[in-house]
């Protein structure tokens, strides 16, 4: 069971109480940037991302952003650090959330000014602790960032909201380390009723990322922590978006596109199954419907995993079988198996989508 948080909102997209957890990801692009940074945000969005994020490192970013979110189809968050004056200029040109940690914005009436406006305009404050940027007194006091440590950043952070009458907020506590990152999270759920934001930060390249935040972040949702998430990875953004997605289908905690089942093969495989797999899977990837499609490369299992997708091939000697809602379409030469399969999919996905 998912734990109750308190439900805030950013832009249109609900984020804790009983919404799901959303999926989001952070632009790679120079903010500066207006057309190559909207341009990443409509590939984001086209593969389901929800909300994105903008660092916003001096003022012509922070201008930049108006109009970036004044054309962007999915909610912007500015990613704000140390001047007051940024967070100023990004609230009134309308952004939806501000990745802001107050301890870091300096004296108390400039934190005062960004909560002012923020309360008025209904913008969320996400506050984000990092392993790597802790304070120097929580350093020598625990020697090194433990999950301690950061659950201390994050509440001291947190009562700087609180005392100016603000509970607009979100938090997250990321390190590089899985165990230490679930440890921290864990921690944290335990002392506020506040939205989490969930991921594992630095996690890495493509693929040690992508195992790094399936492991990490498996645990924290089967534990029923995270509200919202982000997959780091160093690499596309898109690619953020469709793991994240890929973690939460195969917790059974939300369903979007295509769940991709294909065997590992072996030697009673008769067929090239990697190919027909890869070209399967790439050519469905806009599929928005969810849909069980599975690539079986042999007689053993196949016939009965394909049988109990929406639509599958189980392979035989050169040629396989295609398979509809468990029933037997035809046989197919093997050079023709990917677009006998994708064009199944793609005209059920077009009829009842």
């Amino acid at each position: 069971m998912r734990k109750m948080t308190k439900q805030i909102t950013v832009g249109n997209v609900k984020i804790g109480g009983d919404a799901p957890c959303s999926v989001q990801s952070m632009c790679s692009t120079d903010t500066r940037d207006v057309t190559a940074t909207l341009d990443q945000i409509r590939r984001l969005n086209d593969v389901g991302c929800e909300l994105v994020r903008c660092a916003v490192p001096d003022m012509d970013a922070a201008v930049a952003l108006g109009r970036i979110k004044a054309d962007s189809p999915i909610p912007v968050i500015a990613d704000i650090h140390f001047d007051y004056k940024l967070a100023l200029k990004v609230l009134e040109n309308g952004i939806d959330g501000l990745r802001l940690n107050p301890g870091n914005i300096g004296d108390q009436w400039k934190v005062s000014e960004v909560v002012k406006v923020a309360a008025e305009r209904q913008v969320p404050i996400r506050i984000g602790v990092n392993a790597g940027s802790l304070e120097k007194e929580l350093l020598q006091k625990y020697g090194h960032p433990t999950a301690e440590a950061m659950v201390e950043s994050a509440l001291g952070h947190v009562r700087i909201l609180e005392d100016l009458g603000y509970d607009q907020i979100k938090i997250s506590l990321k390190a590089s380390h899985v165990m230490k990152t679930v440890s921290a999270y864990r921690l944290l759920s335990q002392a506020v009723d506040y939205p989490l934001h969930i991921g594992i930060t630095e996690a890495g390249t493509i693929f040690s990322g992508t195992i790094k935040s399936s492991v990490g972040l498996g645990i924290l949702l089967a534990d029923g922590i995270g509200d919202t998430m982000r997959v780091s990875l160093t690499g596309d953004p898109v690619d953020e978006v469709r793991v994240g997605y890929e973690i939460l289908k195969s917790l059974g905690i939300r369903q979007r596109g295509i769940n991709f089942v294909s065997c590992p093969t072996c030697g009673r495989c008769q067929i090239n199954l990697i190919k027909v797999a890869e070209e399967v899977e790439k050519r469905l990837g806009a599929v928005e419907k969810s849909l069980t499609v599975a690539v079986m490369g042999c007689v053993v299992n196949g016939p009965g995993e394909a049988r109990e997708a929406d639509f599958g091939v189980a392979g035989g000697r050169g040629e396989g079988l295609l398979f509809r809602h468990g029933e037997i379409v035809r046989k197919v030469p093997e050079g023709e198996l990917a677009d006998a399969l994708v064009e199944e999919v793609l005209k059920a996905a077009k009829s009842e989508g």
